[in-house]
């Protein structure tokens, strides 16, 4: 395909990163003669100097021959005149990060008026993302599928775990075969396991099933003992407002600390239930003023990740047990997992695959769509759930009986409200969502999972 991305800061680049990667046509439009450079540099893209919303730059873009239009500029109002113009212009299809919360209530309206194909908002995606790990406290991430029927919940195993050291096959006799786990990551390497795996100490599992059998599961291994009820917020942006506000719909204390006082005052009246705090959270005198030992959940969410790992780690050496940390500019996994901190939350990445699973979709979709995609461990794996849309010559055969590519697993199948943990005599049927894990493979369409023999 080819792709127009208009603005090169942290999510255009690490679309162009993704999608160029994916062998697609990428030409990049900027400003910013230095950003440009390091894209021209490092990635297999074209690169356009000038603003998005000038028709001259986008038609030297090459917008009229455009598959997508991608509008990332740190500017709402840019990205929509920009959408707009790519449309007249002739791009098939425009896509627009527009994150304001005074537009969160208009975005059904703004796509339609605008001719907008999708909007992505990355503060409000991300703090449904921490939503979810405070309704699971216990997890590093949880991920929905197929509508929010299936869970894919990752775990930390430590020591006091009754599954280390013991093969899949017999955690699904002697504890739940109503899970499954499709991938182990261990050592910053993703596996994909049989039912000969085991599970070592310091291992991350990807647990798959429905949310009252993997909460079960994770209960049953000792891993749902903490509930939430008190959270301390450190960051007054977009993602806190958001996350504030969604957290005390949830019934739960909310003590939200911002050093801007302005912005305290405006807190104020958009969240009356809050408990708006003015200070500094990077000062552990502070934090612990405001009984920071107390607290059941610590979620730094400031712009700078450098505060927000050290508040972190102060957050986990006071004792709370369920600490969330928002990393927006440091790429080193490596560096975060030798901090042993766990819930890491990207908004850059949150878009990057929204976007990715949007832009996969529109390839082979009459066949079958791309509903969900995830990204994991630094892009080593993907979670992806596909929608089958035709009859394929793998439909209706037991699993046994197929090959599949190496490096993939089916997790589930979801046939309108059951959910199958598959074995080799289950099957795949037509409109069956089928939720599979992929190694270093990025997947189009589920019919590159199969392969054909002589037998079929």
């Amino acid at each position: 395909m080819k792709i127009v991305i208009v603005g090169d800061g942290k999510v255009g680049y690490t679309l162009a990163e993704n999608l160029s990667r994916e062998e697609h046509d990428i030409t990049i439009v900027d400003k910013n003669p230095e950003a440009l450079q390091r894209a021209h540099d490092n990635l297999d893209v074209m690169c356009v100097k000038g603003s998005g919303v000038s028709v001259n730059v986008l038609i030297e873009a090459g917008v009229r021959d455009a598959d997508i239009l991608l509008a990332a500029t740190s500017r709402d109002e840019i990205n929509m005149v920009c959408a707009l113009t790519g449309k007249k212009l002739g791009a098939k299809r425009t896509v627009a990060r527009i994150r304001d919360p005074e537009y969160a209530n208009e975005l059904s309206m703004l796509k339609n008026e605008l001719g907008l194909d999708m909007i992505i908002n990355p503060e409000q995606a991300a703090a449904l993302e921490i939503v979810k790990l405070i309704q699971f406290p216990s997890a590093l991430n949880v991920e929905s599928f197929a509508k929010g029927r299936v869970r894919i919940v990752e775990i930390k195993v430590t020591n006091d775990v009754p599954i280390v050291g013991m093969p899949l096959k017999k955690i699904s006799s002697r504890i739940s075969s109503s899970i499954l786990i499709g991938a182990i990551e261990r050592q910053g390497t993703v596996l994909i396991p049989n039912g000969e795996s085991e599970i070592h100490v310091d291992d991350t599992i990807y647990i798959v099933g429905n949310a009252f059998n993997t909460f079960n599961f994770c209960r049953a291994i000792g891993k749902c003992t903490l509930k939430i009820r008190r959270v301390m917020i450190v960051g007054g942006g977009r993602i806190g407002y958001y996350l504030a506000q969604s957290i005390l719909q949830m019934g739960l204390k909310v003590k939200l600390i911002e050093i801007d006082s302005d912005r305290c005052l405006e807190l104020s009246e958009l969240l009356p239930d809050a408990l708006i705090i003015h200070g500094d959270g990077s000062s552990i005198d502070f934090l612990e003023s405001e009984n920071l030992a107390d607290m059941d959940a610590f979620i730094a969410m400031t712009g700078r990740d450098e505060d927000n790992l050290i508040m972190s780690l102060m957050a986990q050496q006071a004792g709370v047990q369920k600490v969330i940390t928002k990393v927006a500019r440091i790429n080193s996994e490596n560096l975060i997992r030798s901090l042993q901190l766990e819930s890491i939350i990207s908004p850059r990445l949150i878009t990057t695959n929204h976007i990715l699973q949007y832009v996969r979709g529109l390839k082979n979709a009459e066949s079958a769509s791309i509903e969900a995609l995830y990204k994991t461990v630094n892009g080593q794996a993907e979670i992806i759930e596909f929608l089958v849309k035709q009859d394929r010559w793998y439909l209706n055969q037991p699993l046994r009986k197929l090959k599949m590519i190496p490096g993939t697993l089916i997790a589930a199948i979801v046939r309108k409200n059951d959910i199958i943990i598959p074995h080799g005599d289950d099957v795949i049927h037509l409109n069956d969502r089928v939720i599979l894990f992929a190694k270093e493979i990025a997947l189009d369409n589920i019919d590159e999972v199969f392969v054909v023999t002589e037998a079929t």
